[in-house]
């Protein structure tokens, strides 16, 4: 008899065991993360007459029947949807993406939000997203998604882009990652990714570094974390900037004119990208154009309008004498981004060569 209850005791306590331990996991298991959703408009939230034309109105849709479409996201993550804009991303503007950096800071800097997504228009996505790199402090997920069709196509591809970014979102292992991209079962950082096709679903690439990792209906794997300065690393600041200073991007091509580079430097721009053909070269006469500008104080940076690369300083370029910057694996409008951010503070040419290297 001693035995036995010896034996029901033991069971007891084993059980009480069990319990005490199953029940932190099943809430944490329940425990769902905070996201809020910031909508600026884009193809994602764009609507056509049909289902199968080609034509359609960006921005059409709000951020509310955007979540109510995909009603699954809830299992995911406790939803708050804000709409900081409602435009093409044609028309995204630097006062849109200082708002959007704002915002981020804001909702960030407590515990109440575990992730942020930004809905945007695909043409100019990867601009904000790597602005925001650069000036956003938090290592808290902020995950930009997209997409190629609008929500009115047959098989619209924002629906699932939206729950597979909301998952990276909501999702611990995202933290410290940077600024990403979620589309097409894709993560990208923001450092690396592109545009590649005007039309495809899979439009974005990141043909340099590669993906960040691949999520599968909210199923997320990881593969690296970004590799330069990003987040609370990073040394630039847009607190109370209202606007940034003037850079414009001049096309290389055969037989260039340097006019339009003049015309840049009469026109105010504080800086000028060239979008250089191969190592990010030019005709002499752009050269020369390029060193009378340097020369006035107007800072030129050489990128290349080839798709994949590295622009080397002093390779065929004797950048040290004429007074230019090299882009390293920066394209160009990556590269104005940079520039646009780095002449809010004086520095020397010394100095945003190293930012080139570093961001």
């Amino acid at each position: 008899m001693k035995k036995r209850n010896i034996k029901r005791q033991l069971i007891a306590v084993l059980s009480a065991i069990l319990i005490l331990i199953t029940i932190p996991q099943f809430i944490f298991a329940q425990k769902k993360a905070n996201v809020v959703i910031l909508a600026t408009g884009g193809t994602i939230a764009g609507a056509a007459g049909t289902g199968v034309q080609s034509g359609y109105t960006s921005g059409q849709v709000t951020i509310d029947a955007m979540v109510n479409a995909v009603p699954d996201v809830l299992k995911l993550a406790n939803i708050k949807g804000e709409q900081i804009s409602n435009v093409g991303s044609q028309d995204m503007s630097f006062e849109i993406m200082l708002k959007l950096a704002k915002r981020i800071a804001e909702l960030t800097a407590g515990n109440a939000v575990d992730g942020i997504v930004i809905t945007h228009g695909t043409d100019t996505m990867e601009e904000t997203a790597y602005f925001l790199n650069l000036v956003c402090k938090t290592d808290k997920p902020v995950v930009l998604v997209g997409s190629m069709r609008p929500s009115t196509a047959v098989s619209a591809d924002g629906p699932l882009n939206l729950y597979n970014g909301i998952a990276v979102a909501a999702d611990p292992n995202a933290k410290g990652r940077g600024v990403m991209l979620v589309m097409n079962d894709w993560i990208h950082s923001a450092q690396t990714l592109t545009k590649v096709s005007t039309t495809a679903v899979q439009t974005f690439m990141s043909p340099i570094r590669g993906l960040i990792g691949t999520t599968a209906y909210g199923v997320n794997e990881y593969y690296r974390y970004p590799y330069s300065k990003f987040g609370a690393k990073s040394e630039f600041n847009v607190d109370g900037v209202t606007k940034l200073p003037r850079v414009d991007i001049v096309y290389g091509d055969v037989d260039m004119s340097a006019d339009l580079i003049d015309a840049s430097v009469e026109k105010g721009a504080k800086g000028i990208v060239i979008a250089g053909v191969g190592n990010g070269n030019m005709n002499k006469a752009a050269l020369d154009a390029c060193t009378r500008a340097s020369k006035k104080g107007i800072v030129v940076v050489r990128s290349s309008r080839v798709a994949t690369g590295n622009v080397g300083r002093n390779v065929e370029v004797n950048d040290d004498e004429l007074g230019l910057v090299a882009s390293a694996d920066l394209n160009p409008q990556k590269s104005r981004i940079l520039l646009s951010v780095a002449l809010l503070k004086q520095r020397n040419l010394k100095d945003i060569q190293r930012l080139y290297y570093e961001y």
